[in-house]
């Protein structure tokens, strides 16, 4: 099969689509309860999901509300067109985060679970699993990526969402020692420790990919509150780990994503729609891990189509393929679908991160837009100048211009 077109075609189609996606997401509101389409066109009020819980909450109970329309990130990944080439079985998806609750519906029979991971008070590492690998529900079109992969709960925080770098580790060798391909790393820390980057190397010894959020998902923010200045956090920066950034329904960062300094691919987390802890009902989400839970997904569509693919070779198909950006967009239909390298899996590890300067990446249009006024005033000036010269030399006959002597000067001025 041959790759997605990524000429001007391919661009009008993905704005168009973008456009469409823009429409359907734009009363998304976070934090508190967001609105998703039913099949009926009618505006249906959503729960936030929480990344993790203060003290006194709660545990995160089942949503009554049902979001039956197809949500704006799966069209924007258009993962039904992908799911005709395949739905990642055979390829276990390990989700280090609050747990995955085997009471989710949509997960049933499918979730393997190490420790006291089968069971999550937040919620939010159930939604995550949704988000790689839900089963399509009667009269709901809301689904994961990969639907017949295996998830294999790992809790890499305490019950109430709190991670640490030695919880994140140890549930990275957890999940390497289950037997996971891809592991989707929700938490993103300020710091990392010898034990994180130990198990990090680990899991790439054992060739499984880690996907990891590249930022912290946004917490309530405080009036007046100024925004953190732009870093790395880990594992997302870790050598051999694939960090993820979330974008919204335009293909931009979200207003209040935290800022990295760098990623090596963009994939839908602002107000995604996914399933919860227990019910047949939905949440809505924002953030990095929610979109790095979308490439772990992808990850294993690739590795369940492409068996004879390395864990490396398998991020650098998925960041090759992507749709290119200022930040480069997750693609799932190319990356299953494109014609592989044939020394894709032999050939040496080489860093295709995108660095990104200080903000949410939106300079690059400013800088487009410089560039593109530049163009026209040079196009300008050389339609001017052409306006001079060729009245000129027509009637000449395109003949160079004869020269004549000027008395006692010993130089030439143009004569006809």
């Amino acid at each position: 099969m041959t790759p997605r077109p990524r000429g001007r075609c391919g661009l009008r189609r993905r704005t168009g689509r973008l456009r469409a996606a823009a429409l359907l997401a734009a009363a998304l509101v976070l934090p508190g309860a967001g609105p998703a389409t039913a099949a009926d066109g009618q505006k249906v009020r959503l729960p936030v999901m929480p990344a993790r819980l203060e003290a006194g909450d709660p545990c995160t109970g089942g949503s009554k509300a049902r979001a039956t329309a197809v949500p704006w990130e799966q069209q924007n990944l258009q993962l039904a067109r992908t799911s005709a080439f395949g739905k990642g079985a055979g390829v276990k998806v390990a989700v280090v985060d609050t747990g995955v609750s085997t009471d989710a519906p949509t997960l049933a029979g499918r979730v393997s679970v190490v420790g006291g991971a089968g069971t999550d008070c937040v919620g939010h590492g159930t939604f995550v699993a949704g988000l790689i690998a839900a089963a399509p529900a009667e009269n709901v079109r809301v689904a994961g990526v990969a639907q017949e992969s295996r998830i294999i709960a790992v809790r890499g925080t305490d019950e109430r969402g709190t991670a640490t770098a030695a919880s994140v580790a140890a549930g990275i060798r957890a999940a390497t020692d289950a037997g996971a391909k891809v592991v989707q790393v929700s938490p993103a820390l300020a710091s990392g420790s010898p034990a994180l980057a130990s198990a990090v190397r680990y899991a790439a010894a054992h060739d499984a990919l880690i996907v990891a959020a590249a930022t912290p998902d946004p917490m309530r923010s405080s009036p007046g509150r100024e925004p953190e200045p732009p870093r790395d956090y880990w594992p997302a920066s870790a050598p051999g780990v694939l960090s993820v950034i979330d974008m919204d329904s335009r293909g931009a960062r979200p207003d209040n994503a935290p800022a990295t300094l760098g990623a090596d691919l963009a994939a839908p987390g602002d107000g995604v729609v996914g399933v919860g802890p227990r019910g047949g009902g939905h949440f809505i989400g924002s953030g990095a891990s929610f979109a790095a839970a979308y490439a772990a997904g992808t990850a294993a569509l690739v590795r369940s189509a492409h068996p004879e693919l390395s864990a490396a070779a398998t991020a650098r198909r998925l960041t090759r393929t992507a749709y290119p950006a200022d930040l480069p967009h997750l693609d799932p239909y190319a990356a299953v679908t494109s014609v592989q390298d044939p020394a894709e899996h032999t050939r040496a590890e080489r860093d295709d991160s995108v660095v990104l300067p200080p903000g949410n990446g939106s300079e690059g249009a400013t800088r487009r837009a410089v560039w593109i006024t530049v163009a026209g005033g040079s196009l300008a000036l050389l339609v001017a100048w052409a306006a001079l010269i060729v009245p000129r030399g027509r009637s000449r006959g395109w003949r160079p211009a004869a020269r004549r002597r000027v008395a006692g000067a010993g130089t030439a001025t143009p004569g006809d």
